[in-house]
């Protein structure tokens, strides 16, 4: 396992070069790629400009990659699925070429146009010819699932929202590189044990994101994703349990915090992944002894903005 930053999810933003910077001065080991903008600088400025400095900061070993997001829509018509797919295989290789090779695809927890049983067969389809196109590129597909009881509300037919779900899909696509993109916010929501995840091989876990859940104060119902808690804040979690299932499944991936930027106070950005950093730094190594990180205070407001 491997310490890696999600800038997104911390709510830090910043030229590239300022990302790469904050992950190097934190001793984190890998980032995620934010592919959207990898492919818009693609094309605005070409290949070679949009990845000179993670390629740079990949060959001097300081830094791998982690995952990066399905980059085509997939629940739409027949016609053009078959339009995205077609597409796909170039879009994957911009990134398989930086070495990132751990996609992450998140299934809507209900909807209005498919019964539970239809939608199953139609994501198992789906992600079957998904993964067949990716896996001349050595890359892997995660598929994460969201557990929070709102976003199921209002819609005619509720969908996989467990870990018995995604389970049973990951099991029905069959496929080598399909597998879940673990999390551990939504993975204690949905009342699964740990037992649940060891069921899964360390080869089915294709990335691991982390968060904590809110205290006895918020009803389980009235939980949302704005309840997202950097680890170890709340204790409603227990990670030590956790990261001691994925060591002994091997698992080898990248680690990241997924807290929701709401959490996390208004301070410098430079304070949040220092935090996020140490807090992994805990998580990834249990034995050794690392000091905590204040929260970010609202003092720190004026300083939050990206530097130029």
């Amino acid at each position: 396992m491997f310490k890696n930053l999600n800038a997104s999810f911390l709510g830090v933003s910043g030229h590239e070069s300022e990302i790469i910077e904050l992950a190097l001065t934190y001793g984190f080991k890998g980032i995620d790629l934010n592919f959207q903008d990898f492919h818009d600088r693609t094309q605005a400025k070409g290949i070679e400009y949009a990845r000179r400095l993670i390629a740079s900061a990949l060959k001097t070993g300081r830094l791998r990659m982690g995952t990066f997001d399905l980059p085509i829509q997939w629940d739409v018509d027949d016609e053009s699925f078959g339009k995205e797919l077609s597409r796909l295989p170039d879009l994957a290789k911009m990134a398989a070429d930086l070495g990132c090779k751990r996609c992450i695809a998140t299934i809507s927890p209900a909807g209005d146009m498919r019964p539970y049983h239809e939608n199953f067969d139609f994501h198992k389809f789906r992600f079957g010819d998904i993964c067949k196109a990716l896996s001349p590129l050595g890359i892997q597909v995660g598929l994460a699932f969201r557990a929070a009881e709102n976003l199921r509300k209002g819609h005619a037919f509720q969908f996989i929202h467990d870990m018995e779900g995604i389970t049973a899909l990951i099991n029905m696509i069959g496929a080598p590189n399909i597998g879940l993109a673990f999390d551990s916010w939504n993975f204690k929501l949905s009342g699964a044990s740990i037992e649940d995840l060891k069921k899964l091989s360390g080869q089915q876990i294709v990335s691991v994101r982390l968060a904590d859940l809110p205290g006895d104060d918020v009803a389980p119902g009235s939980i949302t994703e704005e309840h997202r808690f950097m680890p170890g804040t709340t204790g409603k979690v227990n990670f030590a349990t956790i990261m001691a299932t994925l060591r002994e499944k091997g698992y080898a991936g990248p680690v990241a915090v997924a807290p929701h930027r709401r959490t996390l106070g208004r301070g410098r950005r430079d304070v949040i992944v220092e935090r996020a950093g140490h807090v992994l730094d805990r998580l990834l190594n249990p034995a050794a002894v690392v000091e905590p990180v204040p929260e970010p205070v609202a003092a720190e407001a004026e300083a939050a903005s990206p530097e130029e």
